[in-house]
């Protein structure tokens, strides 16, 4: 029975038997994280052999904590305490994720925890030398194993719902269909549009070539303007960039190109929305659902608000523009329209996920989203992935990958056994357009305050609406907390169709 947290006088001795069991369990996870940190940016090309092996042993460990007799029998005990609403949060998200656990071996964990740490080196050399097949043996192994992972905790559900649950247990798959659907249905026509207009844009208006470590100081002092915490974070580079961490640390990483000042930009304004979110997690329930983020969908929602909301809006533009100009020459006749078209263009023939446009960047996940469903399923081989791919680029994109790397090699997702990731994205997506009407209706002039640089007030209300529940709600809940309204898509294609209707001189 929950009560109200007013209500509670002392906190059951059982209750906090049961936090120190999750403490432990959780920081074995944290541990985990940074051993995965370290082989992204820092661990030598050689060590992967003995990394595999420590984050197996880890990944056993915890997996045996968390099936073990002692949570089990602390739950029990649990079931008839007067626990407060976020006592039984805590109770509710560790017995899901003991429920699942319980359904799987030991071995098992520990073999997926091996074989991705392995998968990693044998994906990054793959794409290097442009071959699929090289990675296929490991891809086909990996998603065997899932199978099984999958089989193991719901035998009787479709096992690509069960992997897709491991990112977002509470809005659904039918959730996740239902969006990616009308994103399909409504997003193309729009693209078609902007692709027949024949509005100007300024889109070289960065063209040129911006030494890495020029970049590197440009985005240090944008994340210094934004206000990122570098006593709990730091910034390094990586080939596929993320964050990472806990409130106590999460870092950050992003990548250069000469040719392209705008990517390091906005990869890492999109990291730091990550890492905002976990540094905004309680440092009181560090350890505990309620100092973790809520899944992947409000993740992300974080990253895209920042990247996208922010980071290619106008209001943004009119004040990093000056910044911008202090680290790099040539730019003097760059005006801040002249940014915000460049920094908005919707491309005709990008490959790259990562590189997408706002409004492409949805077509590039329902690839992924259908091709791992239909691998999952066993509808599609894995030697036929690259083939699938392709098509599927050319049906939805208009454009066909020439090579492995720009294609099927380019995401690093299947590496690590992420099954059921990739919808979250656009999920997020969404959602970030949902929150930020939000912030906008609560937030006087919110527009105005970014344009002076004033960041904290959009910050402070992520923080109270969002940020600080931790895993206290459940998905659509903390949704309705945040907005008065559930999940929709409706604020997202709003959004882009009148921002990229302006842009583009839309009727």
């Amino acid at each position: 029975m929950a009560t109200d947290a007013s209500a509670a006088t002392e906190t059951p001795a059982v209750y906090d038997e049961f936090l120190e069991t999750v403490q432990r369990y959780k920081n074995l996870g944290y541990a985990g994280q940074v051993l995965s940190w370290d082989q992204e940016v820092m661990m030598p090309e050689s060590g992967t052999p003995a990394r595999s092996r420590q984050t197996a042993a880890l990944s056993a460990v915890s997996h045996e904590i968390l099936t073990s007799d002692e949570l089990g029998e602390q739950l029990d005990a649990l079931a008839d305490v007067d626990l407060t609403d976020e006592q039984q949060a805590v109770v509710r998200e560790i017995s899901r994720e003991r429920e699942r656990a319980t359904s799987v071996p030991t071995e098992l964990v520990e073999e997926i925890s091996q074989k991705t740490s392995e998968a990693h080196p044998t994906w990054k050399g793959a794409k290097e030398a442009d071959d699929f097949s090289t990675f296929a043996p490991a891809l086909e192994e990996l998603v065997e194993l899932k199978r099984e992972y999958a089989e193991h905790i719901a035998p009787d559900q479709d096992p690509y719902e069960t992997l897709f649950e491991e990112y977002e247990p509470y809005l659904g798959l039918d959730t996740a269909e239902r969006v990616l659907e009308r994103l399909k249905e409504e997003l193309p026509p729009l693209i078609d549009d902007i692709r027949e207009s024949d509005a100007d844009l300024a889109l070289d208006s960065f063209d040129g070539t911006y030494d890495a470590d020029d970049q590197l100081e440009f985005v240090r002092a944008v994340l210094d303007e934004l206000g990122y915490d570098w006593d709990r974070g730091r910034l390094d580079e990586a080939p596929h960039p993320f964050s990472s961490g806990t409130q106590f640390d999460a870092r950050v990483t992003t990548r250069f190109d000469e040719a392209d000042p705008l990517g390091a930009a906005y990869s890492t304004v999109h990291e730091f929305g990550h890492a905002t979110y976990t540094l905004g997690l309680p440092d009181e329930h560090y350890g505990t659902p309620l100092g973790e983020a809520r899944d992947l969908t409000v993740h992300e929602s974080q990253s895209r608000l920042w990247e996208n909301h922010v980071g290619r809006s106008k209001a943004f533009w009119q004040h990093f523009l000056p910044v911008l100009k202090d680290h790099f020459d040539d730019l003097d006749d760059v005006t801040v329209e002249d940014a915000y078209e460049a920094a908005n263009q919707v491309y005709e023939d990008n490959l790259i996920r990562v590189e997408a446009d706002e409004l492409t960047y949805h077509m590039h996940i329902v690839v992924r989203f259908e091709i791992e469903r239909d691998l999952i399923s066993g509808d599609l081989d894995v030697e036929d992935v690259p083939e699938a791919w392709n098509d599927k680029y050319e049906q939805y994109l208009g454009i066909r990958p020439e090579t492995d790397a720009e294609g099927c090699l380019q995401d690093i997702h299947w590496s690590h056994g992420s099954f059921g990731y990739f919808s979250t994205y656009s999920l997020g997506s969404v959602l970030a357009s949902q929150l930020y009407a939000a912030a906008e209706d609560d937030v006087d002039d919110l527009d105005a305050k970014l344009r002076e640089g004033e960041f904290d007030p959009l910050m402070e209300w992520l923080n109270e609406h969002v940020h600080g529940h931790g895993k206290r709600y459940e998905t659509d809940d903390l949704v309705r907390e945040a907005t008065g309204e559930s999940y929709t898509a409706d604020y997202f294609l709003d959004y882009v169709t009148e921002k990229y209707g302006a842009l583009y001189d839309l009727d």
